[in-house]
């Protein structure tokens, strides 16, 4: 018998027109807000042991966390060349697909830049200019997961827009259990413009990014995903550097008409569920029948996946097949849900994609698997979790970018703003700021008597 025929999944069935949804489904959404107070006090105390002793630190948690006992943080920093290697070694058909998915992210990106990074000004009517300069961050510090799984998307997700968006260098670190370096991984460095790979990981990774050591410069800001020592340590820095996100457990919501073949819902459903056992995936449609063939589906393909155990525990514990009363309540739903992937799995998309307000992103039609944004599309693979997508947005150029205003007031113009000024700041009680303003004034009027 094959192992992986015992793991079997079944999703909460619910439907919206039962009395009891919405306790059921906001139980079933459930996000906990409790904090584990043992990874927060270890990640805080490793944090610590970083800004005090630097490197030496570093050397001592990478040898105890990852089995990689090193004489000295020289060791532990890849060259170019040792870069470059690893992409001249890739297999060819393992090298034209980074390439391509490269060169789709670099494009997306560059547009990005364009249509949101550029700097800009005008002039008023009293020949004032007024305007925005944007300029790239000198530094920042990517982190790549590593350990069980290599992910060389992440490099390219990470590494692209920030080398797009002028970014001075780019500091990658990545953990290497054990000194087990994975090839896609640098090679992926190598074509993203790294500047410098670390072999180093988990909080003691973040702390040295976010507080130099004497070999680790210190960045500007740090991005990437990681586990919850990594997403503790990211928001424990917060404030020293500027950081992209905590991520949460990755989700999926699909909204369905019925005209996708539900063997290919069931397998996006899984391509979440395979993450972790805290992922969430979702499907909403109007058709009981059709939620009946998916969970079919979903019956007969697990046994085939090596991540059966992971899913299988995904979708009893967080998953959910929803029936709804149309489309449209599928929307509002998912307006709610905010998912960081949602897909339109409709013989119409573009007819319900502008009553979406809130997702990560948003993949339209049934040929448009999340899987293909994951790697190769070209939009950026870090997305919004947790709700979060109400408010935040995916990581792009401009996360690695920041804006100073222009302001050059001419001497027509202050003629305007500075009466205007005045008169609030003396509001304020704030009388060196309107004097300020006033003695650009001609002629310049009797100061005000101080109270």
């Amino acid at each position: 018998m094959n192992r992986l025929a015992a793991y079997s999944a079944k999703p909460l069935r619910l439907n919206t027109a039962d009395a009891g949804f919405e306790a059921a489904f906001q139980k079933r959404l459930h996000r906990s807000a409790q904090e584990d107070a043992s990874v927060e006090q270890r990640v805080a105390e490793i944090l610590a042991d970083v800004q005090l002793r630097g490197d030496a630190a570093v050397l001592a948690y990478t040898e105890r966390f990852d089995g990689l006992k090193a004489s000295s943080m020289q060791s532990l920093v890849l060259t170019q060349e040792e870069l470059k290697a690893a992409f001249m070694g890739l297999a060819p058909v393992q090298k034209e697909a980074l390439q391509a998915a490269a060169q789709r992210i670099r494009t997306y990106h560059q547009a990005q830049k364009k249509a949101c990074g550029e700097s800009w000004s005008y002039h008023d009517e009293d020949g004032t200019l007024l305007g925005q300069k944007v300029t790239p961050l000198d530094r920042v510090g990517i982190y790549v997961p590593g350990g069980k799984a290599a992910y060389p998307s992440s490099v390219l997700m990470n590494a692209i827009p920030a080398h797009v968006a002028g970014v001075g260098e780019i500091i990658m670190v990545v953990p290497t259990p054990e000194g087990v370096k994975n090839p896609l991984v640098l090679a992926a460095a190598y074509l993203s413009g790294v500047s410098q790979v670390f072999t180093i990981g988990g909080a003691q990774a973040v702390a040295a990014l976010a507080y130099g050591t004497a070999t680790v410069p210190k960045v500007d800001k740090i991005t990437g995903p990681g586990n919850a020592y990594v997403a503790s340590a990211k928001k424990q820095v917060f404030g020293a550097v500027g950081i992209d996100m905590i991520a949460g457990p990755s989700e999926i919501l699909i909204l369905a008409d019925g005209s996708t073949p539900p063997d290919w819902v069931a397998m996006d459903l899984f391509s979440q569920a395979e993450h972790d056992e805290l992922a969430q995936s979702i499907l909403l449609c109007s058709s009981a029948q059709y939620l009946d063939q998916v969970q079919v589906c979903i019956d007969r393909l697990l046994p085939t996946l090596p991540r059966a155990a992971i899913i299988a525990a995904s979708l009893n514990d967080r998953g959910a097949l929803i029936q709804t009363r149309s489309l449209q309540e599928a929307c509002d739903i998912s307006n709610r849900i905010a998912p960081e992937h949602l897909e339109i799995s409709s013989s119409q998309p573009h007819q319900w994609e502008p009553l979406l307000r809130h997702a990560g992103a948003i993949f339209l039609g049934a040929f448009t698997s999340e899987s293909l944004g994951d790697y190769c599309a070209g939009p950026n693979h870090v997305l919004p979790t947790s709700g979060t997508a109400r408010f935040s947005s995916p990581l792009g150029v401009y996360d690695f970018q920041k804006r100073s205003s222009l302001i050059e007031v001419s001497q027509k113009g202050a003629q305007n703003l500075g009466h205007i000024a005045a008169e609030l700041a003396y509001g304020e009680g704030l009388h060196a700021h309107a004097r300020a303003a006033e003695l650009r004034l001609i002629p310049t009027p009797a100061q005000r008597e101080t109270p």
